[in-house]
């Protein structure tokens, strides 16, 4: 897994908060049907105003406190985020516990399930936010499906940012190999102590969106291992500040949906 069940994401640059400590919005669970009709887990976010929209896809463990805290920052960020579960077709819809045996369930988790999962999360704020970008922000086991994502156009989808998503992940496909397919910018934040993605594995996938012509940016934190965006990793202040600033610019920068 990546974070421990009671960490947190960490704060937003100062300056880049945009609402104020008696407005911060909250995170509320609801149901979302997914679009291929099955009722999952989701926490939303809303700004005060309506501004981009993020769908959050979460690692391993599905949704936990973790992201509806991090939803949260998005929104006082100025921006609406919604937290899609993968797991309830198999663990249910109930909030899960510590000792939550998440592996099973991420074993049944198919790519076109998450999809359907995104496309309804992308339905839900379109309401919000119009014509403005939609961004799904993945980690981990969510990272790879962020990467995946920019090749279904049919998502809604403006851009796709992936933290530390793995990029030879096993049963899912390699992201450099469905590279000539993205279609939409993308943004790649890894840590450069992280095994678990070598340093060659990004620098294939870096020379696979370049052949293809994809609009990206990937950026390696030195020293930084995986899941490095966690508040309670102090060595690790300047990275995830650093991660935030590029991921709200990279938001703040895309142009609208087109019609």
């Amino acid at each position: 897994m990546c974070f421990a069940v009671d960490a947190c994401p960490p704060e937003l640059p100062q300056e880049r908060v945009r609402v104020t400590a008696g407005d911060s919005p909250r995170a509320q669970r609801f149901e979302l049907i997914s679009a291929d009709g099955t009722p999952v887990s989701a926490a939303l976010a809303q700004a005060p105003q309506a501004g981009q929209g993020v769908v959050i896809l979460p690692d391993v463990r599905g949704l936990y406190p973790f992201y509806e805290r991090l939803a949260e920052r998005f929104a006082q960020a100025g921006h609406d985020a919604i937290v899609v579960d993968y797991f309830a077709r198999t663990a249910g819809l109930a909030p899960r516990g510590e000792d939550f045996d998440f592996q099973p369930h991420l074993s049944a988790t198919t790519l076109e399930q998450v999809q359907s999962d995104i496309s309804a999360a992308v339905a839900v704020l379109r309401r919000r936010i119009g014509a403005r970008p939609a961004v799904a922000v993945g980690f981990c086991f969510g990272g790879t499906h962020a990467f995946l994502a920019g090749t279904n156009r049919g998502l809604g989808l403006d851009a796709v940012v992936g933290f530390y998503g793995k990029l030879s992940p096993g049963r899912l496909p390699r992201p450099a190999e469905r590279a000539s397919s993205i279609g939409v910018p993308l943004l790649g934040l890894f840590g450069g102590d992280d095994p678990a993605i070598p340093a060659e594995e990004i620098e294939e996938f870096d020379a696979a969106l370049g052949r293809a012509g994809v609009r990206h940016q990937l950026i390696t934190y030195p020293n930084a291992p995986h899941s490095f965006f966690d508040r309670s990793f102090a060595e690790h202040e300047e990275a995830c500040s650093g991660a935030w600033n590029q991921v709200l610019h990279f938001l703040e920068h895309l142009p609208a949906s087109a019609p």
